[in-house]
């Protein structure tokens, strides 16, 4: 067993699948019934990511090497905790069980092991996958075709996520992996996702810089006009190789100025999605049909800014 693993399976004393009546030696007996059921079934290698909702390690499986990614989430890096079967988890641990559904664009949860201090969360892993950000940045930017192929997939999977009941709020390239051997893209971190409604969200734990201009200035925003928003700065930063606003009163005026040329399709998307009113943003249905989505001829469909005045500078668009 490598140094990181045994580190890792040290941490992971007092395990339990949920929680009980149990006297103090019934617990030191699952605990370490637990911990041999982990330590016996997987192997923990080295560190591949970090950040503000944990750490992730590079493993396998042992019955079959299968590789596995291991995420090491705090109990007090958690923001948001839900009841499920009697047993207070993660949101992230039940919007994942939530997403079984959707493999094809979600990284799944395999297994999960609680503990004292700590979650940590078994994940499927792919040896052909690199982040969308490490992508970027060793091509520079995207072709159009490719940024095509993968903003499909991403939208696609927002939609399906939030027709579950799903949001995921913090869809930017560092949580995409795409795989360079099938071209599929998938979302990883749902660490600041919560439950999808139509009301107003008043709460924001994604990134700063991929926050939409209404929540900024009003510290509000709905689900999807706020998705679409960073579905926008992600297809920006695939064409032009950088997002487009670092600063606060950048994302405030939402001055879009595209850094290197692209097609009028392409452009068209970009500033529909990046709109400072978010009432005047397409749908995800709207930017799945839009025709740089469709590869089809310049599009005709209607401004979304209607005659009832709906893109009134006011606080989200309401």
């Amino acid at each position: 067993m490598s140094a990181v693993s045994r580190s890792l399976v040290r941490k992971i004393n007092g395990l339990s699948c949920k929680e009980s009546e149990e006297t103090p030696a019934q617990s030191a007996k699952a605990a370490k019934r637990e911990k041999e059921s982990f330590e016996s079934t997987y192997i923990v290698n080295h560190v591949i990511g970090s950040g503000g909702f944990g750490t992730v390690y590079a493993g396998s499986r042992k019955a079959d090497g299968k590789p596995i990614a291991v995420k090491h989430i705090a109990r007090a890096k958690v923001t948001e905790w839900v009841e499920e079967n009697g047993q207070r988890l993660p949101i992230e641990i039940s919007l994942l069980q939530r997403a079984t559904h959707l493999s094809a664009g979600v990284v799944q949860l395999l297994d999960y092991y609680e503990q004292p201090d700590s979650f940590v969360l078994v994940m499927e892993r792919s040896e052909t996958t690199k982040d969308l950000f490490d992508y970027i940045t060793e091509s520079g930017s995207l072709g159009e075709d490719e940024a095509r192929r993968f903003m499909r997939q991403i939208v696609e999977t927002a939609a399906a996520l939030h027709d579950s009941g799903i949001v995921h709020r913090d869809i930017k390239d560092e949580n995409v992996l795409v795989d360079t051997a099938t071209g599929s893209a998938r979302l990883i971190d749902f660490g600041s996702g919560t439950f999808y409604h139509d009301d107003l969200y008043t709460d924001f734990e994604g990134t700063r810089v991929y926050s939409p201009p209404e929540w900024i200035k009003h510290r509000c925003y709905h689900a999807v006009p706020a998705a679409v928003w960073s579905i926008g700065v992600l297809l920006y930063d695939m064409i032009c190789g950088d997002i487009p606003f670092e600063r606060d009163e950048q994302i405030a005026k939402a001055e879009v100025r595209l850094r290197k040329p692209a097609s009028p399709e392409a452009e068209e998307l970009i500033r529909q999605c990046l709109h400072i009113d978010p009432s005047c943003r397409p749908t995800l249905q709207e930017v799945l049909s839009h025709p740089w989505m469709q590869q089809t001829s310049p599009s005709n469909v209607a401004d979304h800014c209607h005659a009832d005045n709906r893109c009134a500078d006011r606080p989200c668009g309401i």
